[in-house]
């Protein structure tokens, strides 16, 4: 199946693949969205491994990891850019990027196969997916296979009967402050959207389609919820704003990443390191446990080479020590 086009293989329900697209539309690249569970076949051939998205390129070479894939085509397509030219933001913005992808994905699998009520709703969309022509049975009954199968993955993101409350609120927290900042710009850094956007906007993206997480968002963040379907079509509509103009409103973010994310993502690295099958860290005075995560160590360790090529910037290096992140990333 040789195309001109690139092909990416995905799903709606997977945030990942949704932020492939996003990226994809915003930066006019010709494409073919696939649902993945229906072209099996061609998703084994290229896929390394059983993860979404799959990016298949013209020249027939498979891609997954959606920071990577962006990384790698942002280098061929490289205008209109998702990194503003201040160095000090786009090291910001490639820091809630990762925010989105690893912390904003632990909000979201919690809360979408937590509740009776979410898991029902999720695990009809997704068997319909797989079976976009089965009878009402069919799709009942595969339903319940998957319901059974994903909500009994909640330990895999520290999802329990403890942590539960303590989510909801990292969750309320970041609607929090997100919804100032969005009051008025039209993305995370300005009016076109940048690298932070198509991490955390497709994560809440789609909260904002799940039962529990969509009444929340509708109901007390309508400048999230119009954010977030903005970054479904994104547009260049003016230029990245300044730090600033930013910081009264990023920087909270920015201490909530501090607070939160980078303590857990550094004791789950330490976790794997010392081979324990649990780990807890004190997040903001409540203590979180959960079992170590791979690739999120592996994430980690990117960051910090990351922020270690730019480590000699001094503006940079105030707004990570203000906000409690630069400890994490040294």
């Amino acid at each position: 199946m040789v195309s001109d086009k690139y092909r990416i293989y995905g799903a709606e329900m997977s945030p990942y693949s949704v932020k492939i697209r996003s990226y994809f539309r915003y930066k006019s690249i010709p494409h073919q969205w696939l649902q993945r569970m229906q072209h099996d076949e061609d998703f084994k051939k290229y896929a390394r491994l059983p993860i979404i998205p799959l990016v298949v390129t013209p020249e027939d070479e498979g891609i997954q990891d959606s920071t990577p894939i962006i990384e790698k085509l942002e280098k061929i397509y490289p205008d209109p850019s998702i990194h503003p030219e201040d160095p000090t933001l786009a090291f910001l913005s490639a820091l809630i990027e990762e925010f989105g992808d690893e912390w904003g994905n632990k909000l979201l699998f919690h809360h979408r196969w937590y509740t009776e009520r979410d898991q029902v709703a999720s695990a009809h969309i997704l068997a319909r997916d797989v079976m976009p022509d089965a009878d009402a049975d069919t799709i009942g009954g595969l339903a319940e296979k998957i319901r059974n199968r994903m909500s009994g993955r909640g330990a895999f993101v520290g999802s329990s009967a403890e942590t539960a409350p303590l989510i909801s609120s990292y969750f309320d927290q970041l609607l929090e402050i997100l919804e100032p900042h969005l009051e008025n710009r039209l993305y995370l850094f300005g009016d076109r959207p940048a690298f932070a956007d198509f991490g955390l906007g497709l994560q809440l993206y789609e909260m904002a389609l799940d039962p529990t997480t969509a009444a929340i968002i509708r109901a007390r963040t309508p400048n999230v919820l119009k954010w977030v379907y903005r970054m479904t079509e994104p547009r260049n509509d003016g230029p990245f704003e300044d730090w600033r103009s930013l910081q009264p409103t990023l920087e909270p973010l920015l201490r909530c990443a501090g607070t939160y994310f980078l303590p857990w993502s550094t004791a789950n690295a330490a976790a794997l390191e010392n081979e324990e099958e649990n780990f807890s860290v004190q997040l903001n005075g409540d203590e979180y446990a959960q079992s170590p995560q791979k690739y999120h160590a592996r994430s980690l360790g990117v960051l910090k080479e990351r922020y270690a090529a730019v480590a000699d910037n001094s503006a940079l290096e105030q707004v990570l020590e203000n906000t409690g992140c630069l400890a994490y990333l040294q």
